[in-house]
């Protein structure tokens, strides 16, 4: 995590973050480099104790994990929209699809981030106006990467249907199982 502190406007009158994260060690470390930019976190390592910290006071800004021990991040999501309309929020993961972004966009999410994220990435998609666009990556997808993406993507769209995913796709059942068993390539 770097501590450089970016060159950045600042989160403005409400500087409430909610960071949640089951990996306690890194949602630690951002919410200490978090505070140096001028937010004020709170924590939160499952999907219940964040669902009742934001019952509790919804926060403007908020960078929520996809995946938690108890359930899923975009539970968390919804719940913030529902109760924090204005709300800021950035779903991160170490397990991203492009499916899955557009879920957590749907749902209301501002921005999606992949793991690793440092303090300066995840400041910078908080406070970003959404006006200009990205520079372009250092690495982009590769192939396989993207051949993967597009599997998930239309897997996620068959509700999570095996037989109909593979239908649609062309290819045989059991060789659609084995691509979903392994973990996406870089």
């Amino acid at each position: 995590m770097q501590d450089e502190t970016p060159a950045r406007k600042d989160p403005g009158p409400d500087p409430s973050l909610l960071l949640v994260d089951d990996d306690e060690i890194f949602v630690t470390r951002l919410a200490r480099a978090m505070e140096k930019r001028g937010f004020v976190p709170r924590t939160a390592v499952s999907v219940a104790d964040a669902l009742a910290m934001i019952r509790q006071a919804p926060p403007a800004y908020a960078v929520i994990d996809l995946r938690l021990e108890d359930g899923n991040g975009l539970d968390v999501v919804e719940a913030l929209r529902d109760l924090r309309e204005d709300a800021r929020i950035i779903v991160l993961t170490g397990y991203g699809a492009i499916a899955t972004a557009v879920a957590a966009v749907k749902m209301g999410a501002t921005d999606y981030l992949a793991k690793p994220a440092d303090a300066n990435d995840v400041t910078s998609a908080l406070l970003s106006d959404g006006e200009s666009l990205p520079p372009p990556p250092d690495n982009p997808m590769s192939a396989d990467r993207v051949r993967w993406e597009h599997i998930q993507r239309v897997y996620e769209q068959c509700d999570r249907n095996v037989s109909e995913t593979a239908r649609r796709l062309h290819m045989h059942r059991r060789t659609l199982q084995r691509i979903l068993a392994k973990r996406g390539p870089r």
